[in-house]
């Protein structure tokens, strides 16, 4: 799993969603992609992400209402993609607190270098913030359950079919962990999560 960052795409056409995703994880980004906000809203339970990427047509809404429920969670910069080119649809989109705003058609090595750009301003503002959890009280339900069942040994398939999510998603959610747990490098780190989680106790870990 890489530590670049991780960025949600939101994106309902099939092959711009599949292009951006497939250049974004040449990067060493992690990507979640969502097709409808629906889908976007199940992906901010499992992580928050560092940058996301936002369509504003969308079959069940629009980008830029969902803008303001990812606002509600996070801070992450956010890019809209989007074929509306209208000078007003531009000015709602940084006015509903957009970072930045692509139209369609658009050039995928600008659009990687924006996005990139974006996630370097975000570990910056990581790395001046508050020091990471030395404990795992703020993890939330999905992330301590994946957190426990990692420290106890258990591979990425077998915490999948554990807590009813795909594989990707299960690697996601142990990069969030560390992350927030300040656990670093390649080595030990199921050691190191395991020695944190003994820190805590909750009435459910020997169900996990």
């Amino acid at each position: 799993m890489s530590d670049k960052g991780i960025v949600l795409l939101l994106e309902d056409n099939a092959q711009i969603l599949d292009i951006n995703r497939r250049m974004l994880e040449m990067e060493g980004i992690t990507v979640l992609t969502a097709k409808n906000i629906a889908e976007a809203r199940e992906c901010l339970k499992i992580v928050i992400p560092d940058v996301a990427v936002l369509d504003i047509m969308l079959p069940d809404g629009s980008g830029i209402d969902f803008l303001s429920e990812l606002r509600l969670v996070c801070d992450a910069p956010a890019l809209f993609l989007t074929a509306k080119v209208e000078q007003d649809d531009v000015l709602k989109g940084f006015t509903a607190g957009g970072n930045d705003y692509m139209t369609k058609p658009y050039n995928i090595d600008e659009f990687c270098m924006r996005v990139t750009s974006f996630l370097r301003l975000a570990g910056s503002r990581l790395d001046r913030a508050a020091p990471p959890l030395t404990d795992a009280s703020q993890l939330n339900e999905t992330e301590l359950a994946v957190a426990l069942l990692a420290a106890r040994g258990k591979k990425n398939k077998e915490i999948a079919e554990k807590v009813f999510l795909s594989e990707s998603r299960v690697k996601t959610c142990l990069s969030t962990v560390y992350r927030k747990l300040g656990i670093s490098g390649k080595e030990n780190k199921r050691d190191l999560l395991a020695q944190i989680l003994k820190t805590i106790s909750t009435p459910d870990n020997n169900n996990v």
